[in-house]
């Protein structure tokens, strides 16, 4: 769990914005934990079209694809439902 906890804890700091994750982001986290590498690059195309950052994402992704176990997953899940929830954000 320390990579995930890892990510989460990045994660929160950068996704709020105004109390509020954006939608758009959240699309991205979603695709992240649970696409598939291939979706998620595509998804990172859209916006990068930089050749190095496509291709560490598509590194980053195989590697979260294969060690994030389902209860990793859930766990980020539910914290960013935490966020969201959250009346102080």
């Amino acid at each position: 769990m320390k990579l995930a906890g890892a990510l989460v804890i990045l994660g929160a700091a950068l996704l709020l914005t105004a109390g509020r994750i954006c939608p758009a982001i959240k699309q991205y986290v979603h695709l992240f934990f649970y696409g598939t590498p291939e979706e998620y690059v595509e998804y990172v195309k859209k916006y990068k079209h930089n050749p190095e950052i496509v291709e560490n994402t598509e590194k980053l992704k195989k590697c979260v694809h294969i060690k994030l176990t389902d209860e990793d997953k859930a766990h980020v899940t539910a914290f960013i439902g935490e966020i969201e929830a959250s009346l102080s954000c």
